[in-house]
């Protein structure tokens, strides 16, 4: 891994100059809760692995005895203003009200509540006068970008198979903010490596500003399961069907989990599944002769009680290292006794 080049073209410096110029102004304006936020965003146009390290730190922070609240942007879903997707007794909303991602959290995480709104000082406000108990704590899902918000920790997330996205903005490039801004990131996560690359990832970011510690994070995928909740065999032919950003990455996963794919279908990210796209499916289903569709669990929301088919998903869990747990219970532990 090595550190990328300056980017010289009057486009990359423009750009790069319109983000400083966001962030400063933001700066000046940004709006803080009364409660900790902790963000987890990224620098990547999506498939950096936010929404499995999301799941894990609210997971954490509740197994801690806190009262967690994930704040949610909901992208692509069709209405505006602040919803409640759940109280963390499962969501209450569907895709099409909330948003994929949110929805996913919200049954993958009992006991934690998802609320959803562009603006999310007003989501997260909304949770502490609605919600009972308030929450003790915020997690700021796809947060790096969203500058309205204050946050107390800022971390950044980075996919092992493509950490620097070609270290350009687009169209040269897959960052959606130039390098320089990790510089207000308070840690990273190398998701999907070990030590010893989140460590050379570390080294490459130094020189753009970043002084905080990189933690490997690892990704494990559980045993499929249907939706009836009984496992998929294995060896099980299975027509793979992804609308995320890397879906390379999901079908690699089922057949090193020991599974036949016979066809795979590719949608875009946060695709809807209208019926056209239902009916693609239904079709290869027929002209493959497999056991089952098999889908990312991000998609699952959105097919299910959909299709009259045999559906399995592959749930994905990140399991960043020790030593970041250690890391934020001690960064938490000060703002815990002040709120």
């Amino acid at each position: 891994m090595s550190a990328p080049s300056s980017p010289r073209s009057p486009w990359q410096l423009f750009y790069g100059a319109v983000h400083k110029a966001r962030w400063h102004w933001y700066a000046r304006r940004s709006k803080r809760l009364p409660r900790p936020v902790i963000s987890v965003g990224n620098l990547h146009w999506g498939g950096a692995g936010k929404t499995p390290t999301v799941a894990a730190i609210a997971r954490h922070l509740k197994d801690r005895g806190q009262r967690v609240a994930i704040l949610s942007r909901g992208y692509g879903r069709r209405e505006k203003g602040v919803r409640v997707v759940s109280t963390g007794d499962g969501p209450m909303l569907g895709p099409l009200l909330a948003g994929d991602e949110p929805v996913l959290l919200a049954g993958e995480l009992p006991g934690v509540a998802v609320i959803v709104g562009s603006d999310r000082s007003a989501a997260g406000r909304h949770a502490l006068e609605r919600l009972e108990p308030a929450p003790d704590i915020f997690v700021l899902d796809d947060g790096f970008s969203h500058l309205s918000l204050c946050r107390d920790i800022d971390l950044v997330v980075f996919p092992a198979d493509d950490p620097l996205a070609g270290g350009r903005l687009l169209p040269g490039g897959r960052l959606r903010e130039p390098l320089a801004a990790i510089e207000r990131a308070d840690a990273a996560l190398l998701v999907g490596a070990d030590k010893p690359a989140a460590q050379e990832l570390g080294s490459v970011l130094r020189p753009f500003g970043f002084d905080g510690p990189t933690f490997a994070c690892a990704l494990s995928s559980e045993p499929p399961r249907l939706t009836q909740g009984e496992s998929l065999a294995p060896g099980s032919r299975v027509l793979a069907v992804a609308a995320i950003a890397r879906p390379e990455r999901f079908v690699a996963t089922v057949r090193e989990a020991g599974f036949e794919i016979t066809d795979v279908l590719t949608f875009a990210d946060h695709h809807g599944f209208p019926d056209r796209s239902l009916k693609r499916i239904e079709t290869a289903f027929r002209d493959s002769a497999v056991d089952a569709v098999i889908t990312t669990t991000k998609d699952h929301v959105k097919l299910l009680g959909r299709l009259d088919l045999p559906l399995a998903q592959l749930p994905i869990q990140a399991l960043p290292e020790d030593a970041f747990w250690t890391w934020l219970d001690r960064r938490l532990d000060p703002q815990r006794a002040n709120p």
